[in-house]
């Protein structure tokens, strides 16, 4: 089967802003965009097929039609794994974290959350939420919730262009405003929000926390993980691993010119291009990608040729040395 474009669900929260639709492209009637879905089987926001023969169904139809575009190394899982973000925050998102598959399929009968962010733009002097500064205590946890002290104990991270924050589940955390990141991630919707600075909803009610399940998963500790920068725009072509779980994998390409990318016969893979355009050709057909396409690349043996002068996050089920 050949690649296909997506049409990503788009989502409206408190804090999104505009860059989605003036930068990358996203049509919406809404005032704003605070993230859109680009590659989502998940029930709360389904990929559309933008292209091809298939145009105009979901990505889970399809899929439901033809499980071995997924490859081999989705074909034991109950539901398509992998969930691909882009997150346009104006302003800062609540203070969260995310259970593991055991919590989130004993209480909420759904998947965990293991994600990773890629920090495609941010205003000079943004920083994120990553953990706590120090161990805390259940009783110190819960006690500063009540006395609204919680954003004394949290790490806050300045963030540059490039970096990359892996987020396993139990890790406290927080996008800061003036950051558009990629996010890829299992396909789970659960969220415990934590902390979320008095803002009200559409209802003018506080929105809602979820204190008791966040104590329950959250791990009290510093983060075991740092911070990585990937930035490239050296004018060479390259390809690097962002990152590699048993969740997902992560590279970025970086094309000044062209460069072949073989297509794998055990995993499908997610392209999005986050900066530049350029053309993918294939055996049958060709696509144009931009600033902010999204390409289904089904599982397979062939080559696609990429040339132009673009930046690509490649997303996989597996993990290889060369694709």
């Amino acid at each position: 089967m050949r690649p296909f474009e997506l049409t990503a669900p788009l989502k409206d929260y408190i804090w999104g802003g505009t860059r989605l639709r003036d930068e990358f492209g996203k049509q919406s009637g809404l005032p704003r965009i605070a993230e859109s879905w680009e590659l989502s089987c998940h029930r709360d926001g389904k990929s559309v097929i933008a292209s091809g023969e298939y145009k105009g169904m979901t990505l889970a139809e399809l899929i439901d039609k033809h499980p071995e575009i997924c490859g081999r190394a989705c074909s034991s899982a109950e539901d398509f794994p992998v969930l691909v973000k882009l997150i346009d925050a104006k302003n800062d998102l609540s203070v969260q974290v995310h259970p593991d598959d055991a919590y989130a399929k004993r209480i909420e009968n759904s998947f965990g959350k293991t994600e990773m962010w890629y920090i495609v733009d941010c205003d000079e002097g943004a920083e994120l939420i990553y953990g706590f500064r120090k161990s805390i205590s259940r009783e110190e946890f819960r006690r500063a919730v009540e006395d609204n002290t919680f954003l004394e104990y949290v790490n806050r991270v300045p963030v540059k262009k490039g970096d990359v924050f892996f987020i396993p589940p139990g890790t406290l955390h927080a996008i800061g405003k003036g950051m558009l990141i990629a996010e890829i991630q299992q396909s789970s919707n659960v969220t415990y929000r934590v902390y979320d600075y008095g803002r009200v909803g559409a209802d003018g009610k506080p929105r809602e926390l979820h204190i008791e399940k966040a104590l329950d998963v959250t791990i009290p500790d510093v983060p075991a993980y740092k911070a990585e920068n990937h930035l490239k725009h050296n004018g060479i072509t390259e390809m690097e691993c962002l990152r590699k779980c048993g969740y997902f994998c992560v590279y970025e390409l970086e094309c000044c010119g062209s460069y072949e990318l073989r297509e794998n016969a055990d995993s499908f893979m997610h392209l999005l291009v986050i900066d530049g355009e350029g053309d993918i050709s294939f055996e049958g057909g060709s696509l144009h990608i931009k600033k902010g396409s999204s390409v289904f690349v089904p599982a397979g043996d062939e080559t696609l040729d990429i040339k132009g002068n673009c930046s690509i996050i490649i997303t996989m089920k597996i993990q290889e040395e060369k694709i």
